[in-house]
């Protein structure tokens, strides 16, 4: 089994970039992880696309397609989720066979506010109700304070956050098994 990992962010000390890394780390035993890289995708333009994807969008498609399931990490700018993540979302999702239909889905997100990208997660996962993403209802990870449950090197150090990827995790690979059954 094999988790894409996609970060709204893509700022070199990003939080949710080190939610996904400490993701990697609390697998369940016999998954693997990878993250994928926003930062090469240009701004959607169909005048682009009609003359074939950019080589980036198609590494992220083939990425989507490739993984058994997704985490998205999303901070949250202006009350929703930043513009560099719906922009890789409506490149990816250009047909033909868009690769998130049918897919399960995790959005977690990390902001030093209280409110843990809640507002950001809720419109995410709008976005996906269109593109026939599975996303997981429970358990939810709004990882608020973030600054304090991250060390300098972005290596998470509070427990209770950890565990609670854990749980996220463990759901997400059972949704995906029992989807391939």
């Amino acid at each position: 089994m094999h988790i894409l990992g996609i970060s709204g962010s893509l700022r070199q000390a990003s939080l949710n970039t080190a939610a996904l890394r400490a993701c990697a780390t609390l697998l369940p035993e016999g998954v693997s992880f990878s993250l994928a890289d926003l930062s090469d995708i240009p701004v959607y333009n169909e005048d682009l696309r009609v003359h074939g994807l950019p080589a980036s969008v198609q590494l992220l498609r083939e990425q989507i397609s490739a993984a058994d399931a997704i985490v998205i990490a999303t901070p949250e700018y202006n009350y929703s989720f930043p513009g560099v993540l719906k922009n890789a979302i409506d490149w990816a999702s250009r047909p033909p066979d868009q690769p998130f239909d049918g897919k399960p889905i995790a959005i977690i997100g990390a902001t030093p506010g209280g409110l843990g990208t809640s507002r950001a997660q809720y419109q995410l996962r709008q976005v996906f109700i269109y593109l026939n993403g599975h996303v997981l209802n429970r358990p939810e990870v709004m990882i608020s304070a973030a600054p304090s449950k991250f060390d300098t090197d972005g290596k998470l150090i509070d427990e209770p956050t950890a565990e609670n990827l854990r749980k996220l995790l463990t759901v997400l690979c059972d949704t995906a098994r029992q989807q391939k059954v």
